[in-house]
């Protein structure tokens, strides 16, 4: 069935634009707020935001929902992504939101859902709250002494600082390093920094001044460029750069030089595997994941897991063959012994425990493999299936031939525009990037054809 409403990560879209409007955020509000209401007891629901400013009017609005349909509200103000999933666990709630587009410019705006154990929901749940949308929600509203309040929580920027902190091991501080951090101007501006001065960094913050337009905006994780600089500029021995909601991290080295998800992975994944730590015999990424990384697994004995792309669908092979780390190219890490989604800073401590226990430099302990060649593609289209027609597939199947000893190819539609995305990899820069142009090429005439 197709999903109206529903990304690979939550609902998204332009602000005070269908479907990111106040009306639509109320419905969702009365539509999931009947779906979790389970039993008698009074159910509660936590709503946390990056700094976007559409986030007062859909945090309202989403308050008003919720209420109406008999919850009780924790509104959390500015907080990270993953605050939100360790909140709604320990402050025993039905729900979880955030609301946040995660690394979007400051004029889209997000829902992102969690469920009573701090996940995500899932698709069928997700199913559930669209079919309830298109309908009347009249007859779930709550009777008006059951209607449910609405309160402020204060202190919950220090329960996560504190949760963060813990996440590094005992015997580690982090006195000696001096640490550049890049808030994004979103929702970690506050706890990130405080968290790494507690645990005895030298700290220095930019994007910490959010005005509700600047979020993510040539900042963060998507725009190292004013991190390498801050870097450079403070002699700094690492920068971490988040994004808007603080569910991935890049990481730039004490060169300057920027540091991918596969390399953090690559880390996370030896580091633990020497200390016994490591579940499932590897770890799980997507399709997108860098071949060197699978290689680098390879060689000590660890394997790569890939799913669909979305951290939604690494978590879900996580969690049902019983790995612990995980995680996206882009950053987004998960580590399932400390939370339940992609967090950044604690990523970030982990990368900060191994440079402490090692003695080595970032750029020493963080460029763990080579990365192969790789080539990144997209074929708009206006109709149709060009994946299924017959050229096509003959042109894949001989493409993926051509790769099998020496490289990869994935090619999968965009989940969230008209794009058809080829992406090849391998030893030949030369050989990766011909097949990629001849494959575009000809999904290309097949689309110009249809049309």
């Amino acid at each position: 069935m197709t999903r109206r409403y529903f990304g690979t990560d939550g609902i998204r879209g332009l602000s005070n634009r269908f479907p990111m409007t106040p009306d639509l955020a109320m419905r969702v509000g009365i539509a999931a707020g009947t779906i979790f209401r389970r039993g008698g007891h009074r159910h509660r629901v936590v709503i946390g935001k990056d700094t976007r400013l559409s986030g007062y009017m859909l945090e309202n609005a989403m308050v008003a929902g919720f209420t109406a349909a008999g919850l009780d509200a924790f509104v959390l103000g500015p907080i990270p992504t993953p605050a939100v999933a360790m909140l709604t666990r320990s402050l025993r709630c039905d729900l979880g939101v955030m609301i946040s587009a995660s690394h979007n410019p400051f004029a889209d705006n997000g829902i992102k859902l969690f469920g009573p154990d701090g996940y995500k929901l899932s698709d069928e749940l997700e199913q559930q709250i669209e079919e309830l949308l298109e309908k009347d929600l009249y007859g779930q509203l709550a009777a008006p002494n059951d209607i449910g309040r609405a309160k402020r929580i204060d202190g919950v920027h220090d329960r996560y600082v504190e949760f963060a902190k813990r996440t590094l091991p005992r015997d580690v501080t982090l006195h000696g390093l001096r640490v550049a951090i890049d808030c994004a101007n979103g929702a970690a501006y506050k706890v990130a920094p405080a968290a790494l001065w507690e645990l005895g960094a030298d700290v220095v913050t930019i994007g910490d001044e959010p005005n509700g337009t600047n979020i993510n905006l040539e900042c963060g994780s998507t725009h190292p460029d004013a991190l390498q600089k801050k870097v450079h500029e403070t002699r700094a021995d690492i920068g971490i750069a988040l994004d808007g909601d603080a569910d991935r991290v890049i990481i730039v080295d004490e060169n300057g030089t920027v540091i991918d998800g596969d390399q953090l992975m690559a880390v996370v994944a030896e580091t633990w595997a020497q200390d016994g730590l490591l579940r499932g015999g590897g770890i799980v990424a997507t399709v997108m994941s860098n071949l060197g990384l699978e290689r680098f697994l390879g060689d000590k004995g660890l394997t790569l897991a890939r799913t669909k792309v979305g951290d939604r669908y690494v978590v879900e092979h996580m969690r049902s063959h019983d790995f612990n780390v995980g995680g996206e190219q882009s950053g987004h890490i998960v580590l399932a012994d400390h939370g339940t989604t992609g967090d950044g800073l604690v990523a970030a401590l982990q990368i900060l425990a191994a440079v402490k226990r090692t003695g080595k430099t970032v750029s020493e302990l963080c460029h763990r493999f080579e990365p192969v060649p790789q080539l990144l593609r997209n074929v708009r289209f206006s109709g149709g299936k060009p994946l299924v027609d017959a050229v096509v597939k003959q042109a894949i199947a001989d493409a993926e031939a051509e790769l099998a000893k020496s490289g990869r190819l994935v090619i999968r539609p965009s989940g969230t525009e008209p794009l058809i995305r080829v992406m090849a990899e391998g030893d030949d820069r030369e050989q990766v990037e011909r097949i990629v142009n001849e494959l575009v090429d000809v999904i290309g005439s097949v689309r110009s054809a249809a049309a």
